[in-house]
Parts: structure tokens; C-alpha cells; sequence
């Protein structure tokens, strides 16, 4: 009997490292709590985040332990990235946003458009029915394609009425990130100084990569399997992260 109780012990304990090693050097699960990255991401979406893409920090360990102070094997984002990170503030907090800015860029709004480094990234307005959300509220909003200088191509909504029409412009420091989310007017991001502001290069988590599984809360729980009809986006299942 005691046996087999150290053989299962062992086997439980061999399981929890393999799982902290996939954990925190290969994919993180995440859950999106909030409507910030809408359309692009919904509230209710479950993705993989590779922890490898942009190397290791002590944030890429559970807790932020201490270890080391800088990134190893690291690889620099490119705009357009979907980013999960620790907030500045805390060091503790998960954020997913959209990268904007890199080290050394200016980046402003000028009447409602996006300039990096003086040029205004190309905006051209869609027609989609979607519903957008900010919080439990639908907001009335306009759905942009927006393509940054690199070429990456991603929606993104703006309020009809209220939303952010100038800004001050933004310096962003060496070895740190400016980051907005995708549903511009309901997302706190790096306009925000004092909430988010510039992001630190350590402070990248890993890329948003694939949805793996997606429900609608509001349309019933995952555990009620009778609702699973309505509340299950199946379409956005497996879905790439762009």
C-alpha cells in the first residue's frame, strides 16, 4: 500500500513539472475577461499564448519569481502583435492589447486618426453588424480596417459619438512598448499613463497565437450543457490569433 501511494505521489509530482515546464516555457493558456480587443477578441475567449516568441523573463515563471533581471534568447515584437504582458503598475496584472509602438516611435491621435512616427496609418471604413461591447453595455461604432506601417491588417471600432478625437503625442522610452487595444474606446491601455503607459521589453509575457475555445457567458454557463447551443462559438474554435 505504501507503495503505491509513493509511486502515484511521484507520478503527481513528475506531472505538475512537465506541466510548470509547458506552462512557462512553451503555451499559457489565457481567458479574455474583458471587451477591450473586440472584435478581434472576444469576452469568453480561451487562447494559447507562446511563451517562446519574444524569449524569457522572470514573468514567463508563475509568481514572478526574482531570477534574473533581463529577457534571455529574446526576440523583438513587431507592431501589430498581439501582446499579453504585466502592467507596469503592478507587475502582477495580465493585460492583452495590440502593439503600436516600439522603442524610439511618437505615436498620436489627430482627429480620430492614428499617426506613428508623423504618417497616419491608413484607415478604410467596413460595414459589419457585429455588436461591440464595452463592458455589459452596446455601444453604437464605427469598424475600421486599419494597416500599419509593416503591412499588418486588423479591425479596429471607434465610437460613433465620444470617441478620442486628439491626443498628446507619445514618446516611447528604449526598451519599452506602447500597446492599444483594438476596441479603442473602451480599452485602458498605454494612452493611459498613468494606468498602463509605456510597457517594459521584460514585461512581455508571450504572442497571442490560437483560440482554442470560445462561449458566450451571457447566453449560459459552459457548465449548463443544455445551453451549449447557444452560448458556444464553435466557429471561433481553433480559430489563428491575427
Amino acid at each position: 500500500m505504501k507503495k503505491i501511494i509513493v509511486e502515484n505521489f511521484k507520478t503527481l509530482f513528475y506531472a505538475l513539472i512537465i506541466a510548470i515546464i509547458i506552462r512557462s516555457l512553451i503555451f499559457q493558456p489565457f481567458y479574455i475577461p474583458s471587451s477591450s480587443m473586440e472584435p478581434t477578441l472576444l469576452v469568453g475567449d480561451r487562447l494559447f499564448v507562446s511563451k517562446y516568441s519574444y524569449g524569457f523573463s522572470r514573468h514567463s515563471l508563475p509568481f514572478s519569481p526574482k531570477i534574473f533581471s533581463n529577457r534571455i534568447f529574446e526576440n523583438k515584437p513587431e507592431i501589430g502583435d498581439i501582446i499579453v504582458f504585466k502592467t507596469p503598475s503592478d507587475n502582477r496584472t495580465d493585460y492583452i492589447k495590440r502593439l503600436i509602438g516600439k522603442p524610439g516611435d511618437k505615436i498620436q491621435i489627430i482627429n480620430k486618426d492614428l499617426y506613428i512616427n508623423n504618417i497616419k496609418v491608413i484607415k478604410k471604413k467596413i460595414e459589419i453588424k457585429n455588436k461591440i461591447y464595452c463592458g455589459n453595455e452596446i455601444i453604437e461604432a464605427n469598424f475600421y480596417e486599419e494597416i500599419l506601417p509593416n503591412g499588418t491588417k486588423y479591425i479596429a471600432v471607434y465610437k460613433k459619438e465620444g470617441t478620442m478625437l486628439n491626443t498628446d503625442e507619445y514618446f516611447v522610452p528604449k526598451g519599452h512598448y506602447f500597446f492599444m487595444g483594438d476596441n479603442r474606446d473602451c480599452s485602458n491601455d498605454s494612452r493611459y499613463l498613468s494606468d498602463v503607459g509605456y510597457v517594459n521589453f521584460n514585461n512581455l509575457v508571450g504572442k497571442a497565437r490560437i483560440i482554442f475555445f470560445s462561449s458566450d457567458k451571457k447566453k449560459g454557463s459552459i457548465f449548463k450543457f443544455w445551453m451549449w447551443k447557444d452560448s458556444l462559438r464553435t466557429s471561433r474554435f481553433f480559430e489563428k490569433i491575427k
